[in-house]
């Protein structure tokens, strides 16, 4: 699936990460409100592409409530959680939808969620290290 990429905010990454453990903590939060943004531009793109046929995939998009290391880097998964009321796994469905078929055309949704959703992120992640900052 896609991967969100950072741009406009490695200034804040980079202040974080020298923060030492208080950094993970406020880095955590930050991933998590920029998640719940990028969640919403899923769902919100996944409806305008029509493909809301029981609405199972789109309601299935999330996250684990915590940040995982993937190497030296924190990263959250986001996309479609387990199965359809058929059994059909929802990150299948959102796979073929994005990257298409012999009988489904290419849409890119997933990656217009995602483009679409930076700015949004952005803010999300900033106003969560401001307070932080202000909290001091």
């Amino acid at each position: 699936m896609a991967r969100f990429e950072t741009s406009g905010i490695d200034k804040v990454i980079n202040d974080v990460i020298r923060l030492g453990e208080a950094g993970k903590e406020v880095g955590d939060k930050m991933l998590l409100a920029g998640a719940e943004e990028v969640k919403t531009a899923w769902k919100v793109t996944a409806e305008t592409h029509g493909f809301k046929k029981t609405g199972d995939m789109i309601e299935s998009v999330g996250f684990p409530r915590k940040p995982r290391n993937a190497g030296d880097i924190r990263t959250i998964d986001i996309y479609p959680q387990g199965k359809d009321r058929k059994g059909v796994r929802n990150a299948e469905k959102a796979f073929i939808l994005h990257y298409g078929s012999s009988s489904i055309p290419t849409s890119r949704w997933v990656d217009e969620a995602d483009a679409e959703s930076e700015p949004r992120v952005q803010d999300a992640m900033e106003k969560v290290y401001d307070e932080f900052l202000r909290k001091g």
